[in-house]
């Protein structure tokens, strides 16, 4: 039986929902960017995931952080009208509550996405980083960084899925199997105090989505 990456971090912290959803971005050439949270490996339902009321006001922006888009929420996702082509990117700490984890420690979540592949550089604190313009490889960076030994799972446009181990430079390479949307996933666990959601958490989880389109 087939486990989706969620599901597989779900395993493990049964305590929120929020380990058992991802952010991720969609874009179609120079059209909206839409923004979902669910399970990617699911189709989304017309009236958006049962979670998707608490993917309330995520930072998306172009080439600055400090210029987001202005959001429309639609039935099961949110919109964002940017301008020409090119990569976007997004941050939320806000999507779910902290939860308790293990031994009563606090833990929280915080969720990264990209939508496209031309820009070899990163600007989220977790990011799945293209190694050159529309390449098939890619780097996962951890406060511009590599991470070495990363769990990266794909997911193509026929939802066929794979976990694949970043090398100890942090690279994976992600055969294209078919045309269309694919989406790469990574989390990477910090432990240490941090204030978020108005608690101070023990662990935070970080996880990021990269989707491209393959022709």
């Amino acid at each position: 039986m087939k486990k989706t990456f969620a599901a597989v971090m779900a395993f493990g912290f049964l305590a929120s929902p929020a380990m058992a959803h991802e952010v991720w971005i969609e874009r179609d050439a120079a059209g909206p960017a839409r923004i979902y949270l669910g399970e990617p490996a699911d189709v989304v339902p017309e009236a958006g995931d049962p979670e998707f009321p608490n993917l309330k006001a995520p930072k998306l922006f172009q080439a600055d952080p400090a210029k987001p888009a202005q959001l429309v929420r639609r039935a099961n996702h949110i919109e964002a009208a940017v301008a020409g082509s090119g990569d976007v990117r997004l941050t939320d700490d806000n999507v779910f509550a902290p939860w308790e984890g293990e031994g009563g420690k606090w833990e929280g979540v915080v969720y990264y996405a990209r939508a496209g592949r031309e820009e070899p550089k990163s600007l989220l604190d977790l990011e799945i980083v293209p190694v050159g313009a529309n390449a098939d490889s890619f780097v996962v960076n951890w406060l511009g960084k590599p991470l070495p030994g990363a769990k990266v799972t794909v997911v193509n446009a026929d939802r066929w899925q794979k976990s694949f181990t970043a090398t100890p430079q942090g690279g994976i390479a992600v055969p294209i199997t078919t045309p269309g949307r694919y989406l790469l996933s990574v989390s990477h666990n910090v432990e240490g105090d941090r204030a978020l959601g108005g608690k101070t958490v023990a662990k935070t989880i970080h996880v990021s989505t990269l989707t491209f389109v393959a022709k």
